[in-house]
């Protein structure tokens, strides 16, 4: 990654001024204008666990601030994830083999 920051973003302001079944939406909206505005990116992805912290408690109560770790790689695209938010590691599926029996095999005859 060529930049890391730990960014706390104040949502407060920006969700009072909505409608209170849209303030999540528009908070989740007021993240992205303001990683892209610090970070200096207009492509902006959020985490997994950065929107359920939004989205905790529901589309009328969002929190206030988030504190934020946004990271941004050399093609210019921005990842942020709520800070202290757990590490997933990429798991590669192994695929196991079906053993195919034949058809004689599966087949009794009964007398």
């Amino acid at each position: 990654m060529a930049l890391e920051r730990t960014l706390t973003i104040p949502l407060r302001k920006e969700w009072l001024n909505a409608p209170k079944y849209r303030r999540a939406k528009r908070a989740v909206a007021a993240v992205f204008d303001f990683l892209g505005r610090h970070m200096k990116s207009s492509d902006v992805k959020l985490g997994r666990y950065l929107n359920l912290e939004i989205w905790k408690h529901g589309i009328n109560n969002p929190p206030s601030r988030v504190r934020v770790t946004a990271k941004k790689d050399d093609k210019g695209a921005v990842f942020a994830e709520l800070f202290d938010a757990p590490i997933e590691k990429k798991v590669q599926k192994v695929e196991k083999k079906k053993s195919v029996k034949s058809s004689e095999e599966s087949v009794e005859v009964k007398k």
